[in-house]
């Protein structure tokens, strides 16, 4: 049994070597001295096709984020790319492709070489858009391939300090009396902030009138000038200038008031009952990206969320760090999509409104 063990060996390795070898290697006889000789220079020869395939990364790594500069998924991409950087060994450049509620950026990253050197950072809009934008040029789910949640967020109601308001409850009075004139700034068409203040007017009975932007960015401008009175959008986005006075919270959509802000109620605390909507953020590549690259990316943003700086920075800003695996962000996904169709056909939300 041992000779015919060891002799399936050699036949595998002259079966082998016959391609790879040179010819007097081939003409030595299969002895004890010929395995001996004949294995080192295989090893020798594996060591060297590895060298000459380099590992990933082996050149710049572009996150596209896919919304302006200025907003939520700008700074996750930036709190996130330099650490991961450094952990990576190769530049991580933050590519800003705004416009179309996140599916400019989204359909670029769709269309990249899946090479594991582009990556989409998207926000809660990925799972809003195969319903509200008519043709969209990618196939959400076939053209794109799912790398990681990296966190979820309630989202906040905020005023400019000249209304008045101090509360969400102020807010539906107001605009029962005077309805349509209180008008309310979000990311865009069909964003999650737009689609909750959709279910909240019609579960209230009350009406404020939407005022899209290209992103949280120029949308949390016109709030802090006090061009629009209202804003609905992340904690994360908003809370610097809750912080800086610039803004007054009156509530938030998570089912629980949150720790960075005790005393802002939630929507169900102000005659909603168990209402809840949250935001969230999440990697994509393209598809046909190796899975072992994506495993590996996942890897990476793991660890890049385990470091407390960025943990730090990312809860100091109402996040929930979930660093999910590949599969579930999928899983995710679908439900997603599933939720906001019906939201969107039963209020006949279209993109550009």
């Amino acid at each position: 049994m041992k000779n015919i063990a060891t002799r399936s060996l050699l036949n595998l390795i002259f079966n082998f070597s016959h391609h790879l070898l040179p010819d007097f290697l081939l003409r030595l006889r299969f002895d004890r001295l010929a395995v001996m000789l004949m294995l080192p220079l295989l090893a020798a020869f594996f060591n060297v096709a590895s060298a000459q395939s380099p590992a990933w990364p082996a050149k710049p790594i572009k996150l596209v984020a896919v919304f302006p500069p200025g907003g939520s998924v700008d700074q996750v991409a930036r709190v996130i790319s330099q650490p991961l950087q450094v952990l990576l060994g190769q530049p991580v450049i933050v590519d800003n492709k705004g416009g179309a509620s996140g599916s400019i950026g989204t359909a670029a990253v769709a269309k990249a070489e899946p090479d594991g050197y582009t990556f989409a950072v998207v926000f809660d809009t990925h799972g809003v858009n195969p319903s509200l934008i008519p043709n969209l040029s990618y196939d959400t789910k076939k053209d794109l391939l799912p790398v990681m949640l990296i966190s979820r967020s309630a989202m906040m109601v905020a005023a400019h300090p000249s209304t008045g308001f101090k509360s969400f409850s102020d807010v539906v009075v107001a605009a029962k009396k005077e309805p349509g004139k209180y008008g309310f700034g979000s990311i865009g068409s069909g964003s999650l902030a737009h689609l909750a203040l959709t279910q909240l007017q019609n579960q209230g009975n009350f009406q404020l009138t939407h005022v899209p932007y290209k992103g949280g960015g120029p949308a949390l401008q016109d709030a802090v000038a006090g061009h629009v009175p209202l804003i609905a959008g992340t904690v994360f986005l908003i809370s610097p200038q809750v912080d800086g006075k610039n803004l007054v919270p009156l509530a938030v959509t998570s089912a629980k008031r949150i720790a960075k802000y005790p005393d802002v109620k939630t929507m169900a605390e102000q005659g909603f009952p168990s209402y809840e909507s949250v935001a969230w953020w999440g990697v994509f590549a393209p598809a046909k990206t190796p899975p072992a690259i994506i495993s590996a990316m996942n890897a990476a943003l793991t660890k890049v969320l385990s470091e407390p700086a960025v943990r730090d920075r990312l809860i100091a800003q109402g996040m929930e760090i979930v660093a999910s695996k590949p599969d579930e962000l999928g899983k995710f996904l679908d439900i997603e999509i599933d939720r906001w169709a019906k939201v969107i056909k039963e209020n006949k939300i279209k993109a550009g409104e």
